[in-house]
């Protein structure tokens, strides 16, 4: 899928920034005159931001880009994105860094090497009705980690590239790695529907058959990560059934 020198996919534009506030900021201004996909990739970000407006540091070496699009299928078929997005990560990452790279996917959407975490994402829908469009955020750490005071308690250990691997990327050379993966899971949800991308999704799986604990706001469930169902959501299996899961953090 993915060759040495990876070419730009076809239909999908480039916007390269030298500084900008926000990736995703950037994409929700771009976002109405853009007539197909576009990916915005900026050197700095002065005002990034993770899930839930989380403030977001992206260190000089890192790699953070935001793929705006608009997806057939309504908000319930954009949702599901973020497995393709997570598929094309895993993708471009074990690209690089071989196939002895352990890497595996988090549920709902982060990316991880060697037990910690890699790379992130994250869903925004822009506008409404026929004019909706989606912004996929991503943020990777090829050179750098985030200090572990910064993060918040229980948070995933942060990892980078460059620690676990000694390899260097510069985010330049990776933003086409990652287009690349991204059209071809993209091209296989549209031809086959989100099972193809489930499957392959569920191949990667960090923790699948183990146990986990899910906190949703004050509530915590501990159980074992038995599936993803066909709308994403996690199904953990407790001591008197299953529940399924739609959103949560996941600790383990």
């Amino acid at each position: 899928m993915l060759t040495k020198d990876t070419v730009w996919p076809e239909g999908v534009a480039r916007h390269v920034l030298s500084s900008v506030d926000s990736t995703m900021n950037e994409a929700a201004r771009l976002a109405p005159g853009l007539s197909g996909p576009a990916w915005i990739f900026a050197h700095v970000q002065t005002a990034a931001r993770g899930r839930r407006g989380r403030a977001w540091r992206a260190p000089e070496g890192n790699f953070s880009a935001t793929l705006v699009m608009r997806p057939t299928g309504g908000l319930t078929q954009a949702a599901l994105y973020s497995f393709v997005a997570a598929l094309a990560l895993e993708a471009a990452l074990n690209h690089v860094a071989g196939p002895h790279a352990r890497l595996s996917i988090k549920w709902p959407n982060d990316v991880l090497l060697g037990g910690g975490k890699i790379a992130g994402i994250l869903l925004e829908t822009l506008g409404q009705g026929a004019d909706t469009a989606l912004a996929i955020g991503i943020g990777v750490n090829l050179a750098h980690a985030p200090a572990r005071d910064t993060l918040e308690p229980g948070a995933m250990a942060p990892v980078s590239l460059l620690e676990q691997t000694g390899l260097r990327v510069t985010p330049e050379d990776f933003l086409p790695m990652l287009a690349r993966a991204f059209a071809h899971y993209d091209q296989q949800f549209r031809d086959y529907g989100f099972d193809a991308i489930r499957n392959a999704w569920l191949a990667r799986a960090a923790r699948l058959g183990e146990p986990i604990t899910a906190r949703i706001g004050p509530q915590t469930y501990h159980g074992i990560f038995e599936t993803i169902d066909h709308s994403g959501a996690l199904i953990l299996r407790e001591q008197h059934g299953t529940r399924a899961i739609a959103a949560a953090d996941i600790f383990f």
